[in-house]
Formats: C-alpha cells, structure tokens, sequence
C-alpha cells in the first residue's frame, strides 16, 4: 500500500479534500495518513476538527500553529512551529508521498518539512494567480517543491509548465469543489432554517470577507467600507463566517461581531461546516466577499457572487461572479445588480469554468498507477522561446 499523507489546515481545504479523502480510503492500493493543523484546531474558528471527526476519518497527526495574534511576525512563527511540526508527524508517518491543497502558509511549511525529508509532493490547485494575497507566491514555491500536480483548468496546466515543471507530470483534472458538491445532500430552506436558528423571511446575504495581505493598509479598513454598503440593506438577513488566520483577521473578527451586535438582522456563525455552507449557496440570495469558494464552488449553484477587491485577482470566473472594489458606493451597487431581476436571467445560464466533477477519480488513478520511487530528482522543464 503507498501511503499518502494528506494535510488539511483549514474549513476551506478540507470542504475540497473530503470526496479526495473518501476515495483515498476505498482505495486497495492507496493507504491514507491524515494530518490535521491550522484553524482546524482552534477555538475561535470553530474548532472544526469535530467535523472532521463526525465524517469518522482517522486523525494521524495534530500539528497547532495558530498563534494568539496576527500580526506579520505571529504568521512567520506559526510558518517555523509548522516546519518543525510536520518534520516530526513525517518522522513517526514515514509517508510515501505528502499531498497537500493550494497555498496557505501552514501548507508552505508541511511543503517545506517534506523537501527537506525526501517526500514527494503531490500538489492540487496549483498555476492559479491571486493577487492581492501573499497566498500567490507560496503556492507557486510549492509547485517548485512538488513532483505531481493536479490543476483545476488548462490556463493552470500552462502556468505551472511555465514555472518548469514537466509537461508529464500535470494533470489537467478540474476543481474538486464540484466533486464536493455532487456528494453532499444538501438541507431544504426549511431544515436549513431551523438548523440556523433563523427565519428566511427576507433576502438572505452570506458574507465570507478574508484579509488582503498584500495591501498597504489594514485589511480592517476595506471591511470597514463592505459594513458601510450593508447598512443599506437592512430588508435583508445577513450571516457573516470568520475570516482566514492571515494578517489583521483576529482584528477584523472583532469588528464583525460588533457589527452583529448593533444590527438584529445580522448574524455571526464562525464555520458553518460544509454541509451548511453548501446549503446557503443553494438557498441564499447572494455571496459577498473575497473567498476563493465564490470563485471555484458558488456557481455551481447559480449564486450571485460579490467578489470584492484584489483579493482573487487573476482567478477564472463566472458570469455569476460581480467584481468591484473595496469602497461603499461600488458594493453598494454590486449588491443591488446581484439581486435584481435582470442579473437572475443572467445566472439561469452560469456554468461552472472548474468542471462539474470527476476530479478525484482522475486523481486516485494517478496516484495508484504513479512510481513514486522515480519523483524526487526532478529536472527543470525549459521552454522553446
């Protein structure tokens, strides 16, 4: 059996890793080895290792990083108490190969612990461009780390060939959100209702508003401008999730939950669970923020998508998706086209540009039909210019 050790750091990763994680599991050739870190472990993000538990997958490792602030040098140390961490889960694992998610910083640094080890790397989501977020140079330096690679689309698959990798080893399979999607029985409005505790008797917005690291001013202030822009939609219901563990997110936490506390028609849920969340994108009337699961998941249910700032610069996007920048007036107006009768004709023909599923079969028999003996001396790819 080759044993594949997956790390899920975040709600976000691990809502894209659970149909990939399932099929890992029914697997006869592949063994997983699942190491949970990041938000996962943390209290004020929901502890969402509970959900990971209730979907009864095994828990091979815990590695915590989340520090009890945000600042620049908080993040580089939960990247160096990570290295370490992983280093010493691979120690015990003896994984045959390390498959990891994207571009977070707690994803760096597994990436770098197993460089450093010689394990090969399997690598999902990579070639995608993010701009407004220091997430875009940590998930191209992990495409440089990595042996295989997974990616969502054919714009991703020449990006990571341009960044030297062999054309043999990128695999052009789609997203796996929509994997996700297919698997999950989603709640009808009533059950979801009562599983809020909230009655939809109006316009329902779910906000998910992440920090933008690479930004000259707090990412606070632009939240500042989207709280500003939805105190013209008080006809509406208005549930917020938490923000990443990035830069200024703890502060910006802070300010949604007073915003909650001044407006009784606005509600302050940490994590949904995938479950919950899939069900407000199939029964809400808007998403508003700067997830990347706008982008790669939301319009697979035909759901008009605010997409604010620089944040997911450079990702592929729907016709569903409404891009405008970080101040009042233009959120404002981004919201109403989103829930006017004219922009409804326009999401009745949305499709979804990262597939409609099928990306972890295609992965699984990579995987099991792969020689991994052979990844690791890797040489760079050149281009005929």
């Amino acid at each position: 059996m080759k044993k594949i050790c997956v790390i899920t750091s975040s709600r976000a990763d691990y809502g894209l890793l659970k149909a990939l994680l399932e099929e890992i599991q029914k697997s006869k050739v592949l063994s997983l080895q699942l190491v949970v870190s990041g938000t996962h472990l943390s209290s004020a993000h929901g502890m969402t290792l509970k959900e990971i538990e209730q979907d009864n997958f095994k828990i091979h490792a815990k590695v915590s990083v989340i520090q009890k602030t945000d600042g620049a040098s908080d993040i580089c140390k939960s990247i160096s108490e990570g290295i370490y961490g992983f280093s010493k889960a691979f120690e015990t694992l003896t994984p045959d190969m390390l498959l990891i998610l994207g571009d977070r910083y707690e994803i760096l640094a597994a990436a770098i612990a197993a460089t450093i080890t010689n394990i090969p790397i399997a690598h999902l989501h990579g070639g995608e461009v993010t701009m407004g977020a220091f997430d875009e140079v940590f998930r191209h330096s992990i495409t440089k780390m990595s042996h295989l690679h997974f990616v969502a689309a054919k714009e991703y698959e020449k990006r990571v060939i341009q960044l030297g990798e062999n054309p043999n080893t990128v695999f052009n399979v789609g997203g796996l959100g929509t994997d996700s999607i297919r698997r999950t029985e989603l709640f009808s409005k009533q059950e979801l209702s009562e599983q809020l505790g909230i009655e939809f008797d109006r316009p329902m917005l779910l906000v998910t508003y992440h920090p933008v690291t690479l930004h000259k001013q707090e990412s606070s202030a632009d939240l500042e401008a989207l709280l500003k822009a939805l105190d013209y939609f008080t006809g509406c219901k208005i549930i917020f999730t938490i923000p990443n563990a990035d830069t200024d997110g703890l502060k910006m936490a802070q300010k949604i939950r007073t915003y909650v506390n001044n407006n009784n028609n606005v509600y302050f849920i940490p994590s949904l669970g995938q479950k919950k969340y899939f069900s407000c994108l199939n029964n809400f009337d808007a998403l508003i923020g700067n997830s990347s699961s706008g982008l790669l998941e939301a319009p697979s249910f035909k759901i008009p998508v605010i997409n604010i700032g620089p944040r997911q610069k450079g990702r592929l996007k729907a016709d569903s998706i409404i891009d405008c920048e970080a101040n009042e007036k233009e959120i404002r107006i981004a919201i109403e086209k989103a829930l006017s009768n004219d922009f409804k004709i326009i999401l009745k023909k949305v499709k979804n540009p990262y597939g409609e599923g099928g990306a972890s079969s295609k992965i699984i028999s990579v995987l099991e039909n792969c020689d991994i003996s052979n990844l690791l001396a890797k040489s760079f790819f050149d281009l005929n210019f």
